[in-house]
């Protein structure tokens, strides 16, 4: 990886007339942003279909892209809608949040409307969507449906010979609800056309795309309930022990985060397939996949179901190297960054050590004012293999951060990064971050503008409407951002010469 930067632009927080970012005009305008200020990165946030909570970390599928990205401009372009068909939803928009009630109540009745003119139209490229993603496709779409007949139930609410998959049951379900089903899957082939039409745009204009990943699967999830093998649950399909974090300096109780726990054992016995297809998958729709929780893959907390809290629990002994060299053995791409932050030991250590994968470095870590000692994220100790952020989407943004945190740690800061002037301290210390041996600089679009507080992405173990909802409004592409954060690129000899 050349010495390079990037920005960090969820597609829900692009600028829209219609309530949430999506893959079409605004995205193409944010790639041509990326070109003009000479970026060779857009990193994203997972772009699969989220559920309760709309946490794109916590996805009803490892493999299907999230309907309410899909564009409806776009659709029309197409032959599949009249503008008519949607133009009400310009109405009572909130252009700096994104309201996913109102999504959830009108984007499928106008995709219905698409979708019924798209298999009139498209029927062969419906055929051959099918059949290459057949591997998740048929399972979502059955699960997607019998999930709308249990008016959104998490499966295990399900009567028992639907919860556990019963083959004659499934059956009889496709045979009464097949256009139901053929429905959501020509969802997903309008969403895949449309993201594969923005990646070329975006690659033959010289920017990558930084996809993301969950290390686990959501519990009601379309993986779960189709292969329920590859996770530790018991014969009624619940959850034995979940997953989550011991408690720290930061929760008294840890954090519960409650994903059924993989059964390794059944996965290295099939040659490690679960998570060669998931990746494979993944690194189709992106040129770089970051993985959340790393660490999880050479220990992973476990925490009995049913537990309140996370107080309870034991660490236990992950895959190791031996998965990733199984991954590099069998695909041609291995693009990976991985999120090595939290507590490490010795052997996560080694274990980055060994893949050979960037981690990252977050700048809003360093400043301990009682453990001056600890260097790690101080920008003067950066590796050239790693990725340097000054906060992620579970950080506050840097002027957001600056202002909560201590008395003590703020001076610290001020002082290490020689901080001048309070409404340009986002400013001096981006200058920092750049000049930083990192290879990669990834920052939140919100530092860039120096935004506070409210432009926080999201505040971890809480369920709130300001979470994966704040949106970019159009003005802020203006030529001053352009000029600020090309001359920021260019100074920092991390400019994209494509």
């Amino acid at each position: 990886m050349k010495r390079s930067s990037g920005v960090l632009m969820p597609i829900f927080s692009l600028p829209s007339k219609y309530g949430i970012g999506t893959l079409g005009e605004e995205a193409y305008n944010f790639v041509d942003f990326l070109v003009e200020t000479k970026q060779s990165y857009w990193q994203m946030l997972p772009i699969m279909q989220t559920s309760f909570g709309n946490s794109p970390y916590s996805a009803m599928s490892s493999f299907a892209g999230n309907p309410f990205f899909i564009d409806f401009d776009e659709l029309k372009n197409d032959g599949l809608l009249k503008e008519s068909d949607y133009k009400f939803l310009e109405r009572d928009i909130n252009p700096r949040r994104v309201d996913y009630q109102k999504q959830f109540d009108n984007k499928y009745k106008i995709l219905k409307i698409a979708c019924d003119n798209f298999k009139n139209i498209y029927q062969n490229e419906l055929d051959t969507f099918c059949s290459n993603y057949d591997y998740f496709l048929n399972d979502y779409a059955i699960f997607s449906a019998l999930k709308n007949k249990y008016n959104g139930g998490s499966f295990d609410v399900w009567d028992y010979d639907f919860k556990v998959k019963n083959i004659d049951a499934i059956n009889k379900f496709i045979d009464g609800n097949q256009n139901e089903i053929e429905f959501y899957k020509i969802v997903q082939c309008l969403f895949y056309r449309q993201w594969f039409k923005l990646k070329k745009y975006a690659n033959l204009k010289g920017i990558q795309i930084i996809g993301d990943t969950p290390i686990y699967s959501a519990y009601d999830s379309a993986e779960v309930w189709a292969n329920p093998k590859y996770f530790y649950l018991d014969e009624n399909r619940k959850p034995i022990e979940v997953s989550g974090c011991p408690p720290d300096g930061y929760s008294a109780t840890g954090q519960l985060w409650g994903n059924p726990l993989y059964n390794y054992d059944y996965i290295k016995d099939n040659n490690y397939k679960y998570f060669i297809d998931k990746f494979s998958h993944l690194l189709e729709l992106y040129d770089v996949l970051r993985i959340d929780h790393f660490r999880g893959f050479d220990s992973y907390y476990s925490i009995p179901y049913g537990s309140p809290d996370a107080t309870i629990g034991k660490w236990v002994k992950g895959p190791g190297i031996e998965l990733f060299n199984e991954l590099k053995k069998s695909l041609s791409n291995v693009n990976i960054i991985v999120e090595d932050l939290g507590f490490l030991t010795d052997s996560v250590r080694n274990l980055l050590k060994e893949t050979g994968f960037p981690g990252m470095k977050v700048m809003e870590f360093a400043f301990n004012a009682y453990d001056k000692g600890n260097t790690e994220y101080l920008p003067h100790t950066y590796p050239e293999n790693c990725v340097a952020y000054l906060g992620t989407h579970d950080n506050d943004t840097f002027m957001g951060w600056i202002k909560s945190i201590s008395p003590e740690d703020r001076n610290y800061a001020i002082e290490y990064l020689n901080l001048k002037e309070p409404s340009e301290y986002y400013i001096e210390a981006l200058k920092v971050l750049y000049q930083s041996k990192s290879n990669l600089v990834i920052v939140q679009f919100q530092d860039i503008l120096g935004t506070g507080g409210i432009g926080r992405m999201n505040t971890p173990s809480t369920i709130s409407p300001m979470n994966w909802s704040y949106r970019l409004l159009p003005y802020e592409l203006n030529d001053d951002t352009k000029t600020f954060l090309k001359q920021l690129t260019i100074e920092s000899k991390r400019e994209n010469i494509n």
